[in-house]
């Protein structure tokens, strides 16, 4: 009579360690970590929605913290190696390649990102995803990193941007830029909006 077969269940890390660590990082720097827990699953699958899966190029990420959008990304068609990860956390950065070793992962301040990630970013970029605290910085800091961004971007390819507030965290009227925003995201705590931003 033969044995019966053994079948090996591959267990993900817990979620649990993930909002812990968040919750940690946010207590000893509120204002870096902008969020106390990570992006819901319903806001990440948004801001993953506005990325073209099918376009050539990067697609970097600000402010991955434990990866929720990150997962989202790869979940949308978004292949690991395509993904450049910008994050100020050496601890988030350890479990962000632990998770998606094909990723590049680099560990700066995305506030300065042209200089972070030109040895890195060869192509024009599909697109730039961000978790920034960005209402916590100074207009002309956000904008910079607006400038830094669309200049990595292919034409016409979206800075994809969420926040807890109603209004726009780069102001509507700014030149040269077109912006639309998602619906309130009731299933993240607090409810949030995607803010879309395309250079002309």
């Amino acid at each position: 009579m033969s044995s019966p077969s053994v079948v090996r269940v591959e267990r993900k890390p817990l979620r649990l360690d993930d909002e812990m660590q968040f919750i940690r990082s946010w207590i000893e720097k509120p204002l870096s970590t902008g969020a106390v827990m990570p992006s819901s699953k319903a806001l990440a699958r948004t801001m993953a929605r506005y990325v073209d899966a099918d376009a050539s190029g990067p697609v970097i990420e600000l402010g991955p913290g434990t990866g929720p959008v990150t997962e989202a990304l790869v979940e949308h068609g978004i292949d690991q190696s395509r993904l450049v990860l910008v994050e100020f956390n050496p601890d988030f950065c350890r479990l962000l390649r632990a998770r998606y070793p094909e990723a590049t992962v680099v560990q700066g301040d995305a506030y300065r990102l042209r200089r972070i990630v030109e040895v890195y970013v060869r192509e024009p970029a599909a697109a730039v995803v961000s978790g920034l605290p960005l209402l916590t910085k100074p207009l002309r800091t956000r904008l910079r990193l607006m400038a830094d961004a669309v200049g990595l971007l292919a034409p016409g390819a979206p800075f994809v941007q969420f926040t807890y507030a109603m209004v726009p965290p780069i102001p509507k009227a700014l030149s040269g830029i077109r912006v639309v925003a998602s619906e309130l995201i009731w299933l993240n705590l607090p409810p949030a909006r995607v803010w879309v931003y395309r250079g002309r």
